[in-house]
């Protein structure tokens, strides 16, 4: 996708600047852009689907693509189901978020595998948010049938969190189309993999937690902000004496069942053709027990309850929610493009094809906006419907397509069946979902041997997660990821380079005499620009705060000597120039013998005011050495230019493109040449730089 930045008249002809890319601008003529194959392009970027359908092969795809389809499809019923209750909306709804988003991202996502629609991490945020802003406390009124005198209005309290969560996903949707169409799919990047694995772990807790209530048939009481997975873990342990036998005995059974088979699917997924449909199994054995033996009515088991036939009509979520929900909104976005993208990056590498981050934006955002009137709460990528999908011969998103049909025909004719469904069962089948989630905690041990700082992120992450609210620990987890990315570029690692004989390499090795080549592990900016200034003076043993100093006094001086002579000062003002020049030699060679320094810019991707001051205070007070800027890119030598870096004695001319260019370049001017054989001490780590 590109966006219009502006219009230019060149002559007779007309050109219009597009944005290609985070830093790439192009100019096209718009006689061009207006023609039928650049529209056709834009079309087939905008709307992927046209791309790739009409050269459907039914023959080698076709399979593949229904058997995948239907095995997702039946994948769908009950999660979608389940998760519901994470979103604590009614069952019904996660049926149809399993329908209309995934029709949306068949037309315009760009990943041929993964499998859109409901999800735990993301329906427990929507939850979060839906019983923040609509608590059973509000919907009490009064009622004979109870022993306090009061009921929950059920019906209106599930119709007033259908509409929070619509008008969440909603405004989840806009943000995720107009970041798209910006072109910041790297947002994305700002989520590094320790945190997003570190985050839904700590997600998983809460969901863990957040279905307690269901297994034991107990009705804790509702809290927000932090610490509240430990309030409630509180409360359900305090209220286990209450606990319904029979909804126990339900989640035992289906818990044990759902782990068996699915550790058989694992073992023997090469040799069984499909996996076996274990949750639609249980859900439909359940369903038929709880209808025969009435555990609803005679022994006080929740079961689903009614379940509407067909599909409601769209209608607008509730405008007058925005304002309340941008901020859960805008995390829910980030952290289900997260999740999409990382999923969909994975297994385009594996298939060998590309898939658009703007675009996949762009197409996640559609399915959520699209779901917000259609009743529906926000989507992402599911993980093991994605891997059932891969693994059953799925190549292309028509195995999404098919899905949704499997729901569809639920949705119209099947849904009452599973009226009498306890919900007992739908959360076993989250229980067990989140396996794999809570696997991610094999990552510290990984992490501890790999990177100490990653495994930090992760830790900090997830109790994070676990101790404040999912979209505040959020929020805390990225600023100090950030951090910890600013702390390590403030504490960079600094290198005198050698030469490695009989090459053009130069390693973090014994110099090269006279001449000394500083590199900088990370990019310069005004956070460790002094850092820099410091590590050269100590390498190179020129100490600039001396000259500094030394320069001031030399001003004085003059000032001085011109007050008692005026009349000689043209004479007097030559001499007192030799003997300073003098002076300063002597200064300098009493501290160092280096006559030359190379300075290695190529991490530097850009110059601020306050590195461009330090590297001119460097070239000022020492020029007496020969200072060399080092594979640098052009644009960092505009802003050395903009900012009068150049001089006499440090032009333009000695920037140059290779760290050996410089040497035999600082070598030349004192009359001497590489030696032919020279030894080397290597250190333990080595910092290799190339002429390229």
């Amino acid at each position: 996708m590109k966006v219009l930045l502006s219009t230019k008249h060149a002559g007779s002809s007309k050109f219009v600047l597009v944005n290609d890319g985070p830093t790439n601008y192009v100019a096209y003529n718009i006689k061009e852009i207006c023609s039928v194959p650049q529209l056709k392009r834009w079309l087939l970027t905008w709307v992927p689907v046209l791309s790739w359908l009409p050269r459907y092969s039914i023959r080698e795809d076709g399979l593949g693509d229904l058997i995948a389809g239907i095995s997702v499809g039946i994948m769908h019923l009950p999660q979608g189901m389940a998760y519901a209750l994470l979103a604590s909306v009614p069952p019904v709804y996660g049926l149809y978020t399993s329908f209309y988003p995934v029709l949306i991202y068949f037309i315009f996502g760009t990943s041929r595998h993964v499998s859109i629609g409901t999800f735990a991490v993301i329906s427990m945020m929507i939850g979060s948010v839906t019983e923040r802003l609509a608590p059973d406390a509000h919907f009490l009124v009064n009622g004979t049938n109870s022993s306090s005198g009061f009921y929950i209005n059920e019906a209106a309290r599930d119709t007033y969190r259908v509409q929070v969560a619509t008008a969440s996903t909603l405004l989840t949707g806009a943000f995720q189309v107009v970041l798209g169409m910006m072109r910041f799919g790297f947002v994305g990047t700002y989520l590094s993999e320790p945190l997003v694995r570190g985050y839904t772990t700590g997600a998983a807790a809460h969901v863990v937690i957040s279905q307690l209530k269901y297994l034991f048939g107990v009705s804790p009481q509702r809290h927000n902000g932090p610490l509240e997975l430990i309030y409630t873990l509180v409360d359900v342990c305090a209220l286990l004496p209450q606990t319904s036998v029979p909804t126990l005995v339900i989640s035992v059974v289906s818990l044990a069942v759902l782990i068996l088979v699915k550790e058989i699917n694992s073992i023997y997924s090469r040799k069984l053709p499909l996996p076996i449909p274990i949750e639609l199994l249980v859900i439909i054995a359940a369903t038929l027990t709880s209808y025969y033996i009435h555990l609803g009515d005679i022994h006080q088991v929740q079961v689903v309850g009614e379940i509407p036939s067909g599909l409601l009509p769209p209608a607008m979520p509730d405008r007058g929610l925005f304002s309340s929900l941008v901020g859960d909104a805008f995390a829910v976005a980030v952290v289900s493009y997260a999740i999409s993208i990382s999923l969909g990056k994975t297994f385009a590498l594996k298939y060998g094809y590309k898939v658009d981050n703007n675009q996949e934006l762009v197409a996640l955002g559609l399915s959520n906006t699209v779901g917000g009137f259609f009743h529906c709460y926000s989507v992402t990528s599911s993980m093991s419907r994605s891997l059932v999908q891969e693994s059953t011969g799925g190549k292309t998103q028509m195995a999404g397509a098919i899905s949704a049909v499997i729901v569809l025909i639920t949705v119209l004719k099947l849904g009452a069946l599973f009226e009498e469904l306890p919900k007992a069962v739908l959360s076993t089948i989250v229980f067990v979902n989140l396996k794999g989630m809570f696997k991610q905690c094999a990552d510290l041990p990984l992490l501890w041997k790999t990177n100490r700082v990653d495994l930090l992120v992760w830790v900090v992450t997830f109790a994070c997660t676990l101790l404040l609210n999912l979209d505040v620990g959020l929020a805390v987890s990225v600023t100090f990821s950030l951090l910890t990315v600013i702390l390590r570029t403030q504490r960079p690692k600094y290198y005198v380079l050698g030469w490695l004989p009989g090459t053009e390499l130069y390693v973090d090795a014994k110099e090269i005499l006279g001449i000394t080549i500083f590199r900088c592990s990370s990019f310069l900016y005004h956070a460790n620009a002094e850092l820099y200034r410091q590590a050269l003076e100590e390498k190179s043993g020129i100490n600039v705060n001396k000259l500094l100093k030394h320069k001031r006094k030399r001003i004085a001086k003059e000032k001085r000597e011109a007050q008692k002579n005026r009349k000689s000062k043209q004479l007097r003002n030559v001499n007192e120039e030799d003997t300073c020049a003098t002076s300063t030699r002597i200064h300098m060679s009493s501290q160092s013998s280096t006559h030359s320094v190379i300075l290695d810019l190529s991490t530097v991707g850009f110059v601020d005011t306050v590195t461009l001051k330090m590297l001119k205070n460097v070239r000022e007070q020492i020029s007496v050495c020969v200072c060399v800027c080092v594979c640098v890119s052009v644009c960092v030598v505009q802003h050395l230019e903009q900012g009068g870096f150049f001089s006499e004695g440090v032009c333009k001319s000695k920037v140059f493109p290779t760290i050996h260019d410089a040497v035999l370049h600082c070598l030349m001017l004192k009359g001497r040449e590489l030696p032919s054989h020279q030894p080397i001490q290597v250190k333990i780590s080595h910092t290799v730089a190339n002429s390229g």
